[in-house]
């Protein structure tokens, strides 16, 4: 099943399979205990990410070529770090350049693939790992690298926390759909020019090992958004650097999975 999550035109918000663009089947019930088709169907007034999560875990440096371009050392265990739920972003929705980026140019994309949590994953093995996915996203961990670098005090969570800095959806494809999550293609394309593209059978650590390794002695609840981390090809790594400014358009793109697009505003312009 491939299902979005929407506001209706009276501020209804629901679960529905896309018929056309400003129109989806309603869906009852929901992700974590099961959607139904109904039959019955309604206009698309606001597209919304298609899950609200309970938790966000980012994973840093999961590429070993992105690993390289920062000049970090290629980690030998995952890198985490988390974001608030309140920089959840939705398709079609502005990412906003913060009034707090006031040393200049600073705020980056990160094409990832989502991974949603559908089952409490607590303890679990890595071959049992995938069981508790709900399903695959796509996924943009927006980042003002100044603050991610200079401003948390040596941790990345400041940079990666504004509002509007992790876009998400517009679908999410439920786990029976994607046999295998490291056989995906993962891509950013800045104003038409791809920027990232790389496979996903690259990650250092898979998504399998993500999942056994963060719920060790930690409950992953359902809901639970994990951010598998970027391809080389980010903007500030790039000679000279790229970075997001007002105007432009970023696409996350992930092969059988979906199209992300948001466009990119100013401080105080929304």
């Amino acid at each position: 099943m491939r299902f979005i999550r929407f506001i209706d035109p009276a501020g209804a918000t629901h679960y529905g399979l896309r018929q056309a663009e400003d129109r989806a089947e309603l869906l009852a019930g929901d992700p974590y205990s099961g959607l139904t088709p109904t039959g019955e169907s309604a206009t698309i007034a606001t597209l919304l990410a298609p899950v609200q999560p309970v938790n966000i875990f980012g994973i840093g440096l999961n590429y070993k070529a992105h690993a390289h371009e920062t000049g970090a050392d290629v980690p030998t265990s995952p890198v985490v770090f988390m974001k608030p739920n309140t920089a959840l972003n939705h398709p079609g929705a502005p990412i906003v350049l913060p009034a707090a980026c006031e040393h200049g140019p600073e705020v980056d994309f990160e094409a990832e693939l989502g991974v949603i949590i559908g089952r409490a994953a607590r303890d679990v093995s890595e071959t049992d790992a995938l069981d508790h996915v709900l399903g695959y996203c796509c996924a943009n961990d927006v980042s003002a690298r100044r603050w991610q670098k200079h401003g948390g005090g040596g941790q990345w969570v400041r940079g990666k926390s504004f509002d509007s800095f992790c876009p998400l959806g517009p679908e999410l494809v439920t786990a029976d759909e994607v046999p295998d999550p490291q056989a995906l293609t993962v891509r950013s394309i800045l104003n038409g020019t791809v920027m990232q593209e790389q496979g996903s059978v690259d990650m250092l650590f898979p998504v399998r090992r993500l999942i056994a390794e963060l719920s060790r002695d930690l409950t992953l609840l359902p809901g639970t958004l994990l951010l598998t981390g970027t391809p080389e090809g980010v903007g500030f790594a790039r000679n000279p650097p790229v970075f997001l400014a007002a105007g432009d358009e970023i696409v996350v793109e992930i092969d059988g999975i979906g199209r992300l697009v948001n466009p990119v505003i100013a401080a105080g312009s929304a």
